[in-house]
């Protein structure tokens, strides 16, 4: 299967703006502290997702993104796919030509068959199904913690600045 940090950031990224938004923008420099993704690599995946109607940009001061539709109506595969992903696990893209370029390999139709099962199960998961996991709140709820959290001040010792 080839999902890669694209596919795992863009999932990763709709998520922390469907758990922060409430309606109003995200910024995407405010995700990229939360996630640890860079923020040139967040504003290209959202391009992405903003041209597949994902999300919506909002301009200006207090700008940034919202979702382009209900947590509920937006489904892992729909991201995957929004950045040009797929979970296609043959060799040869579904083509059928994965025994040295010409014809069907012995196997095609077992990593077919694979491929349906991991696209049906992203499909059967929404944002809004991710949001209300306990796992998935309790991480966040540390992110915003660690965000939040601001380092002390050293004392002023008598005679030292």
């Amino acid at each position: 299967m080839k999902l890669t940090t694209k596919g795992r950031y863009a999932v990763t990224a709709m998520l922390d703006l469907s758990l922060h938004s409430n309606g109003d923008p995200v910024s995407l420099a405010e995700m990229s502290e939360r996630q640890d993704i860079s923020l040139s690599y967040l504003e290209q995946l959202f391009s992405k997702l903003r041209k597949s109607n994902l999300v919506e940009s909002m301009r200006g001061p207090g700008g940034g993104y919202r979702l382009g539709r209900a947590p509920k109506d937006v489904t892992i595969s729909d991201i995957i796919a929004a950045v040009d992903e797929n979970v296609d696990v043959t060799r040869c893209g579904g083509s059928k030509n994965c025994d040295h370029g010409n014809k069907r390999c012995l196997t095609h139709d077992l990593w077919m068959d694979l491929s349906k099962q991991i696209n049906d199960f992203l499909s059967d998961i929404s944002l809004q199904d991710m949001k209300e996991r306990g796992d998935v709140l309790a991480v966040a709820m540390m992110q915003e913690k660690k965000k939040t959290a601001q380092p002390l001040e050293q004392p002023v010792v008598a005679g030292k600045k």
